[in-house]
């Protein structure tokens, strides 16, 4: 019985691990730069944690800097699961489009419907993620740069191509390895199991 005890501990723990691996599946892809006017485009900012069983809180800003422009301005917050629109020229045309139903962000991704010519420009997306550990928060913060052009037809490019590609690979591949290690440890664990019920048995 003791055996059995250890056996079946085990297998929770093992369990346990596959579900913080899994959690902690996050691939980040660079955003596309080339949007098609009056369609829709999706900016997308993704920072994925080191350590994916950590809880963590993040918020996001988004800011713009148009091509005729010098300095960057605030264009949107996200936030406690509430995004605003800050700059007025994108009024009602900015959407949310990360993660979505948690306070622990890591995809910051925004959404423009009906893009114009006015929107090419430089977009500088801001992560800011409070890490709590069980003694202390840690702080870390993360940017990353979009130069956007916006282009009457779409000529994707085949960097872009090669990257959504390999995105899905890396997820299948994920999912894969995810399985063949619940396998092997429902197998390890089985056979403990039996090993320990042979050795119970009276001789």
């Amino acid at each position: 019985q003791k055996h059995l005890k250890l056996s079946f501990v085990s297998l929770l723990f093992c369990l346990h691990l596959q579900t913080l691996q899994c959690y902690g599946a996050c691939v980040e892809v660079d955003s596309d730069t080339e949007a098609v006017v009056h369609e829709g485009f999706k900016l997308g900012c993704i920072f994925c944690k080191m350590r994916g069983e950590v809880q963590a809180m993040a918020s996001v800003e988004w800011y713009f800097m148009a091509a005729d422009e010098t300095e960057y301005s605030l264009l949107y917050t996200y936030e406690d699961k509430a995004g605003n629109i800050m700059d007025p020229r994108f009024d009602f045309r900015l959407a949310w489009n990360g993660s979505k139903d948690t306070i622990d962000l890591q995809d910051g991704s925004i959404y423009i419907l009906n893009v114009t010519y006015n929107d090419t420009g430089t977009y500088r997306c801001v992560f800011q993620r409070t890490l709590l550990y069980s003694n202390y928060r840690c702080q870390t913060n993360n940017s990353k740069t979009v130069q956007l052009h916006v282009v009457s037809k779409l000529t994707r490019g085949m960097a872009s191509i090669l990257s959504e590609i390999m995105m899905y690979v890396s997820i299948i591949g994920l999912q894969f390895w995810l399985v063949v290690e619940m396998i092997y440890c429902y197998r390890k664990i089985a056979a403990a199991g039996e090993e320990a019920l042979r050795e119970s048995k009276p001789k």
